[in-house]
């Protein structure tokens, strides 16, 4: 690896997008500092919006930025730092990993913010403890006043995510078929990937350490009915000590049927969200419907969404031929490849 000055980042174990990125840093043996706050580098630039984890990198004219998103920042480290890459060599499966990242980081992360804010144990374990990040000791009468100002301002979000009673079956369905099928591919597999983790691994990862880790509701539906995801989840914490090899990875042209499974889950579930998504935009809504596995779908439309799809259409676009005629094989019949009707 180059040698870098450690990477610094500010986040907090409730956030699964920090567990994301410091479980990737860890794999790739890359130097970082973890500063654990909910408020910041004091001195340093404040994301806008305020995210986690948030990285503090240079810019384009060298100037210290803060910088938030999991899914680009993955792609500057594997550019800027060498070895142990997350990002697969081959194309058409390099393509499926980001399309299964993009799912765990919008979908998966529906039922994490459902289940913590939905029910009254995980309401009460969440507040409190995500009050007692904060960046100093707090006695007993402030933290319960920052646990309740937590939970005033996180229950309402539950709109943002389309958690709301008549999506509630939906979602919690569809945590308990991720489940299923991710403890079927566990069983012949040690990642998404092959036998090394690509993005996609980092991406699923950190949804679960809440969800099977963390709230109390999903993690007992996890221990109960998939006890490989429970420990994958604990081992995906620190792969400092996994040695990859170029051979490790899943060849795009034989993918087993779980990953395929796994693909058509994502078509049920995430794929009419997406379209659904980005017709209202382009509408001027503020509100989506559409229908999730037969049942009505109402929630508040969500730009960074439309980013989503356009960098998945994007990246399509630009797949060699013979790699984007296999991932159109791939995708066939899963819901996936409705993402793509149409595109040159």
């Amino acid at each position: 690896m180059a040698n870098h000055q450690p990477l610094l980042l500010n986040g907090v174990p409730g956030s699964p997008y920090t567990r994301k990125m410091v479980a990737l840093l860890r794999y790739r043996h890359i130097a970082y500092r973890l500063v654990p706050s909910s408020t910041g580098v004091p001195g340093l630039p404040t994301a806008k919006p305020h995210l986690l984890p948030t990285f503090y990198l240079p810019g384009s004219d060298g100037a210290v930025q803060a910088v938030t998103d999991s899914t680009p920042l993955i792609r500057r480290f594997e550019a800027e730092h060498t070895g142990r890459h997350v990002l697969p060599t081959e194309p058409a499966l390099a393509f499926v990993d980001a399309l299964l990242e993009d799912f765990a980081d919008e979908w998966l992360t529906k039922a994490m913010f459902h289940y913590r804010w939905t029910y009254a144990a995980d309401i009460n374990k969440a507040k409190g403890i995500l009050a007692s990040w904060l960046a100093h000791p707090l006695s007993d009468a402030a933290l319960q006043q920052y646990a309740d100002m937590v939970a005033d301002r996180q229950i309402p979000r539950l709109r943002y995510v389309g958690s709301n009673p008549s999506t509630q079956p939906v979602i919690e369905a569809g945590y308990r078929r991720v489940l299923t099928l991710l403890e079927d591919h566990l069983r012949t597999h040690r990642f998404l990937m092959g036998h090394r983790p690509g993005a996609s691994d980092f991406g699923f990862y950190g949804q679960l350490t809440q969800l099977v880790q963390f709230d109390p509701t999903p993690m007992a539906v996890a221990v109960a009915h998939a006890p490989r995801v429970c420990g994958w989840v604990a081992v995906t914490e620190d792969l400092s000590g996994l040695e990859p090899t170029d051979g490790d990875w899943l060849a795009a042209t034989a993918l087993p049927d779980t990953l395929r499974s796994l693909l058509a889950e994502v078509g049920q579930l995430y794929v009419p969200l997406l379209l659904a998504n980005a017709s209202a935009l382009e509408a001027g809504q503020t509100e989506l419907q559409t229908h999730v596995k037969g049942a009505v779908w109402v929630q508040q439309t969500f730009a960074y969404q439309a980013k989503c799809l356009a960098w998945l259409r994007r990246d399509y676009a630009a797949l060699p031929p013979q790699a984007r005629a296999t991932v159109d094989r791939i995708l066939a019949g899963t819901g996936c490849e409705a993402l793509f009707e149409g595109q040159s």
